[in-house]
């Protein structure tokens, strides 16, 4: 029983100590990536569901990496998106975005 109670108290511990899994969508807002791109539909650049559509299953990830963090145009038609930096958001969080836009 002591055994079980130890265990529980471990198991427990680990998960207070393990940060909160990171949001996604907060991170975005937070760096401003709303002001233009919403999940559904297309606002000033496309939509989360319409760049998913288009890169998904194809290991874009890497390049939709550099396209947010160099800017560019024309992939989804003549309205430029500026270039985003580390100071918007870092690497970790941007990662986890385009992570979870692939999934939209």
């Amino acid at each position: 029983m002591k055994k079980l109670a130890l265990m529980t108290a471990l198991v427990a511990g680990a998960f207070a100590a393990t940060p909160a899994m990171a949001d996604p969508m907060a991170n975005m807002t937070k760096a401003g990536c709303m002001a233009c791109h919403a999940k559904d539909k297309k606002l000033v650049g496309p939509s989360f569901q319409e760049i998913a559509a288009k890169y998904k299953g194809q290991g874009k990830e890497a390049t939709l990496f550099e396209k947010v963090r160099k800017g560019g145009a024309g992939s989804f038609g003549p309205v430029p998106m500026a270039p985003n930096s580390a100071d918007k958001i870092n690497d970790a969080d941007l990662k986890a975005a385009i992570d979870f836009i692939l999934k939209s």
